[in-house]
């Protein structure tokens, strides 16, 4: 059998990485299952992309679409016309999507209209703010798939409500989750901690890049006040997505505890938000990480589709309004902040389980 994955943007390749490791155990143990790795280019920068590749083992990619920037529209087409090129030239056997981001869309799409058949792993998680891109991602490439791989038995819900048969939707867990547990021990300390002189449990991590959030300057500005306001004397670490950085530049925020830095490696970040007091983001696979790893996650966001991080895990859900920051930061601050515990299968051993199903439906 004959499997692309498809990776393209940052969140891919920790989703990726555990499901090439469980197939190259399979092929260690003599089965027939081969895959081709295409990296559609969605994000070209190194830092938010090639570090990833090194740091987490993943090979090298058997092709590269070179989709680089540009509209929404724009990506999503060109990433349509290379991966069509590559599989008039080469068809698989199946299609691989994770995630949710423009990548997984435009080569779902492709790979139906070939007719090679579409696995999603988180299929089913839903936000539902037709707001989001990556949410109309979501039930594009879900109304397409044939096969899903889900997080959360919330996800199997969304499912369920929209018709596809159980025998379609396999519960296997979380592989960004896998990841992390793989690499925890390898985490790296970056430059910023010596150059700031950190603390355990004494900063607070920051990441911000959604539109809604930094698209316009005065709420842009309103969220990064109140946050350096209400957050005591505890510096704040911030890499900030190329997106960001442009607004941070015009509107001028800038505090001695703000330390504004480069995005980071997985490693590094990692290694940081293991040891912070809490994250503050509006990303929804943070949420995730900090779950598992019991650090308190102050989203800045009005919905989420992870909302297993906030039943279950250390998030909470803030909405975009600058004044509740203060409050939240308050619970936190009076050690008020709940524990919070890890979801169902959320164990390190997501990606065994998805080619095991595999293995079972394609009868390898």
């Amino acid at each position: 059998m004959f499997i692309d994955l498809i990776a393209g943007a940052r969140p891919n390749f920790m989703k990726i990485a555990p499901i090439i490791d469980a197939i190259k155990e399979e092929q260690d143990a003599g089965v027939n299952l081969n895959f081709r790795l295409v990296h559609t280019g969605q994000h070209y920068d190194k830092n938010m992309s090639g570090s990833f590749f090194e740091q987490l083992g993943i090979p090298d990619p058997d092709e590269n679409l070179g989709a680089g920037g540009g509209t929404q529209a724009e990506q999503t087409a060109s990433i349509m016309i290379g991966y069509e090129k590559l599989l008039m030239n080469k068809p698989s056997d199946l299609c691989i999507v994770v995630g949710d981001v423009t990548s997984t869309l435009a080569c779902a799409i492709t790979a139906q209209k070939m007719h090679i058949p579409v696995a999603h792993v988180e299929g089913g998680i839903r936000s539902n703010d037709w707001k989001m891109p990556e949410e109309i991602n979501r039930l594009a490439t879900d109304a397409i798939t044939n096969y899903f791989f889900t997080t959360s038995e919330i996800a199997n819900g969304n499912l369920n409500k929209i018709g596809i048969e159980d025998e379609r939707v396999f519960f296997v867990g979380n592989t960004m989750i896998d990841t992390l547990l793989k690499h925890r021990e390898r985490f790296k300390k970056p430059e910023v901690w010596d150059e700031v002189e950190l603390e355990k449990g004494n900063f607070i991590v920051m990441t911000l890049h959604r539109p809604s959030n930094v698209d316009e300057e005065e709420n842009l500005k309103s969220l990064m006040n109140e946050i350096i306001l209400n957050t005591k004397d505890l510096p704040l670490i911030f890499p900030v997505h190329p997106r960001t950085a442009k607004m941070l530049k015009n509107i001028g925020i800038s505090h001695e505890r703000l330390h504004m830095i480069e995005p980071l490696g997985y490693l590094e970040f990692n290694y940081l938000v293991e040891r912070s007091k809490a994250v503050i983001t509006d990303s929804g696979g943070i949420t995730e990480e900090t779950t598992v790893m019991g650090i308190p996650c102050l989203t800045l966001r009005n919905s989420t589709e992870r909302p297993e991080t906030i039943s279950i895990g250390t998030n909470e859900l803030l909405g975009m309004d600058p004044e509740a920051i203060k409050p939240a930061l308050e619970t936190l601050f009076n050690g008020d902040w709940k524990k919070g515990g890890i979801p169902k299968l959320w164990d390190g051993k997501a990606s065994n389980r998805i080619v095991g199903h595999l293995k079972d439906i394609f009868k390898i």
